[in-house]
């Protein structure tokens, strides 16, 4: 499938041109949105036979993005890089037009519309068609950039993306980190222990490995959309939440959030879905330019994150914030507090006990490089 392909092959970067400005968009609903986006930019445009013979045109194709994170976040900063280096390469042959910020809907009716064909790619960690994808938000399994990294580059990672790639009817071009380290805030209590999140309300963003995770903490959990996260913080529906320092920022978390807690307890994959149906229209050539240079944006995305992260945490010390940073022991009692979530996952068919233990050979193999 494209993501084993892309990922196994020796990709070189796409051009460091910088990324331009994410056209504008005044649609204030889902459908309302996707609608305008879809008439502005339109499907796949096929190749004009009368343009057949052009040298260097192989047809014009024009491509909707959509995503639900602000300006200057990472995954905004490099998917505007991802449609800058397309259009170079294709010489202006396909357009890619972004639309960050969630201006298309929630990243699961953004996902819906790309399975749908209304917009052609969106980029997000949304696993509900396809939950196993999940497997890699094993908490506390990877602790630098390096391991992670392995898990999403490994034949395992492969496999699951062709499994999402026949769920759902879309192209995964590429796999790389969706913000980093996931933190906890709230606006109760310190949290120093795991016994300090018992009955605290912690919004997830829905996935079943989160959840498992808090409950087993003792915390109950709500699902809210990013997009209503701040507003829902603000107003106590939900006491706490977590997220990485990038995301905090970029969302201003840190207005609504008294405690913070530095635990790097998961990360979560960030896959780049593109409609099937578009994606087999395009010419090879155009396929092979595209998975390079969204190779290029992951590795660019990842470095980004890296590079923000003690500055965003920095920026949420500056504002007010409490933030508490666990001592190795107590951080023990957080791993302790979990095992039980690996066998869960396994329960829940996220993953087998032979590709969890495949997971952790990954993880303490790239350990040892």
């Amino acid at each position: 499938m494209v993501l084993a392909a892309g990922m196994s092959a020796s990709l070189m970067a796409c051009g460091s041109s910088s990324a331009g400005k994410a056209e504008a968009t005044a649609a204030v609903t889902t459908a309302a949105a996707a609608s305008q986006a879809a008439q502005e930019i339109g499907v796949a445009v096929a190749p004009d036979k009368k343009d057949a013979n052009v040298a260097g045109s192989l047809g014009d194709f024009k491509m909707i993005v959509g995503h639900a994170q602000p300006e200057g976040n990472p995954r905004f900063v490099s998917l505007e890089k991802f449609a800058a280096d397309v259009e170079e390469k294709t010489g202006g042959h396909v357009k890619v037009t972004v639309y960050g910020n969630g201006q298309l809907g929630t990243e699961k009716e953004m996902l819906e519309q790309v399975v749908q064909g209304t917009i052609q790619g969106m980029r997000g960690g949304q696993f509900d068609f396809c939950p196993r994808l999940q497997m890699f938000t094993a908490t506390f399994m990877t602790q630098t950039r390096k391991q992670v990294t392995a898990l999403l580059q490994s034949d395992l990672a492969k496999k699951v993306s062709e499994e999402a790639e026949k769920e759902t009817g879309t192209v995964i071009i590429n796999l790389c980190d969706a913000g980093g380290y996931r933190q906890f805030s709230n606006n109760i209590r310190p949290v120093k222990k795991p016994d300090d999140l018992k009955g605290l309300k912690i919004r997830t963003n829905g996935m079943k490995t989160y959840d498992l995770a808090f409950q087993t903490m003792g915390a109950s959990t709500v699902t809210i959309p990013y997009a209503d996260l701040y507003m829902s913080l603000k107003t106590g529906v939900a006491d706490g939440q977590d997220n990485s320092w990038g995301n905090v920022v970029s969302m201003k978390f840190y207005e609504v959030q008294k405690y913070f807690t530095e635990v790097n307890y998961v990360f979560a994959p960030d896959p780049f879905y593109v409609n099937g149906e578009w994606w087999n229209a395009l010419p090879e050539e155009y396929q092979k330019i595209i998975l390079e240079c969204a190779t290029a944006m992951g590795e660019y995305n990842d470095q980004l994150i890296d590079e923000g992260e003690e500055k965003a945490k920095q920026d949420i010390i500056a504002s007010g914030a409490e933030l508490y940073i666990p001592t190795p022991e107590e951080l023990q009692q957080f791993v302790d507090a979990v095992q039980p979530v690996y066998q869960q996952m396994i329960q829940e068919g996220f993953c087998t006990q032979e590709e969890m233990d495949q997971m952790w050979e990954i993880v303490r193999d790239a350990a040892k490089e």
